[in-house]
């Protein structure tokens, strides 16, 4: 039989990821206002509080916005060809709705853009994660609203404009889906009694999937060779049981996600979803407009986050001993381990997701989040031995390679934290991805000093061979 080349393409984009909102600070510094992550203390699947006495992790990050030049150098010591990031809305438009811009912020990401290419790194960069200004929460009901559309326009055309020719990839929602998931983070939605929250999270969805196709639309005007995608929570789902019934209730499972992935690569709501709305009394309000620019302006890649597979059953037994996982409950899977907070390790299911992606799509594909959260332990000689991240990035790898041999079109590949920051689930220090380490706890002690973890090295090595060497 003959040999399969099993590498990556020359120009792989190799990086890390990260969001303004996880790790800049500064939260009220140079004319930035108020953002949903500033009022989520405990992370994104807890109560907000506007409390000021109450510990906010978000609120100082861990000092990125003071710092980025010395952490992207030790980015480029890394060997990065890319860095994700993204643009903190209300550094831009302070209250989401004013009339003009906010020059410092704009000049923060040129000056952040500038540095990270003289690293050598291509920006990645996501226009709107985990965050809104929390003024378009108070005045307008957050994306429920058909006029958030309007000023999520507005903020991306006037980013797409400030820096064009220094950003080439762009996203324009961070895991969209996740409006389903985490309402309030994802779409500033809060819910008043007796309101049917399904109808109200799927009118959030359309008014986000029809602000992408307009960001879409202004970034093919601005600069047809920039690229602008996607970004969905890959959940791949398996049967527990070969029992029909399982087999279809994973089916329906895997659409929750992919319907997002479907209507922007597409362009139109997918008719099991159209079934999915009647069966549940789901109604909004969508225009011949919507539609049109929705058709118009597809997006050019699919990325999306992967950290663990799911199951599902019918059986109800089985679903009582659901595990809390990262977004939502699953029930375990008895073939994988589970990492320190419950998320279930399955680097085969990578491959498994990218081929479905490739398969349903043939369309690029960019692995923009993937990476192990754990408690780091500190030496007595100062040393962070991180070996259980190294194992869990190199079985990912490997998958990824097997899925570029399948002929899946793979651009990159950005393992999400590069440096330890505020979590997003539960918005602490403790769960940390990073190959670097920071010096701040879960109280907001610490002196911020960073230091190479043994990963470091690891992956610094993974990218200098292009992959082969793991």
């Amino acid at each position: 039989m003959a040999e399969v080349k099993k590498e990556f393409p020359q120009g792989f984009l190799w990086g890390g990821a990260v969001a303004a909102n996880q790790l800049e600070g500064a939260y009220q510094e140079d004319g930035k206002g108020l953002s949903t992550a500033d009022v989520s203390p405990d992370g994104i699947m807890y109560p907000t509080s506007e409390d000021p006495a109450k510990l906010n992790l978000y609120h100082d990050g861990i000092d990125f916005y003071h710092r980025y030049k010395e952490d992207l150098a030790l980015f480029g010591e890394l060997g990065f060809k890319c860095f994700r990031t993204s643009i903190a809305w209300t550094r831009i438009f302070p209250n989401g709705d004013d009339a003009e811009p906010n020059e410092a912020g704009l000049k923060f990401y040129d000056d952040l853009f500038d540095e990270m290419r003289k690293q050598g790194m291509e920006p990645v960069v996501t226009i709107s994660h985990y965050e809104m200004p929390l003024n378009l929460v108070k005045k307008y009901g957050g994306w429920r609203s058909r006029e958030v559309i309007g000023f999520y326009e507005k903020f991306a055309r006037t980013v797409l404009e400030r820096y064009n020719g220094k950003v080439k990839y762009w996203m324009t929602f961070n895991e969209i889906n996740v409006v389903l998931h985490a309402p309030f983070t994802g779409g500033g939605l809060v819910f008043e009694e007796g309101e049917n929250k399904l109808n109200i999270m799927y009118q959030a969805a359309h008014h986000q999937f029809v602000a992408s196709a307009l960001a879409v639309k202004a970034s093919h005007e601005i600069n047809p060779e920039a690229q602008i995608g996607c970004m969905i929570a890959a959940m791949t789902t398996y049967p527990l049981t070969p029992n029909p019934d399982d087999v279809f209730a994973a089916l329906e499972q895997e659409r929750k996600t992919l319907q997002f992935s479907d209507v922007q690569v597409r362009g139109y709501y997918p008719n099991y979803m159209k079934r999915y709305f009647v069966e549940n009394d789901i109604e909004f309000k969508v225009t011949a407009d919507d539609e049109k620019v929705m058709r118009e302006h597809t997006v050019d890649y699919i990325g999306f986050s992967y950290y663990m597979s799911f199951i599902a059953t019918t059986d109800e037994e089985k679903l009582k001993e659901a595990t809390a996982a990262n977004l939502m409950t699953g029930v375990k899977n008895p073939y994988l381990k589970s990492s320190e907070w419950g998320w279930q390790i399955d680097p085969k299911g990578l491959r498994t997701t990218l081929n479905i992606l490739s398969d349903r799509y043939q369309k690029p594909l960019f692995i923009v989040e993937n990476g192990l959260g754990a408690v780091d332990k500190v030496e007595e000689d100062g040393s962070i031995q991180d070996d259980y991240r190294i194992d869990y990035l190199r079985a990912h790898i490997e998958q990824m390679r097997e899925a570029v041999a399948d002929g899946v079109d793979l651009i990159g590949y950005t393992t999400w934290g590069p440096i330890d920051l505020v979590s997003a689930s539960t918005a602490e220090l403790k769960k940390r991805y990073g190959f670097v380490y920071v010096d701040r706890d879960n109280e907001g002690n610490g002196t911020l000093e960073r230091t190479k973890k043994k990963s470091f090295a690891w992956y610094q090595r993974v990218i200098e061979t292009n992959g082969q060497e793991l």
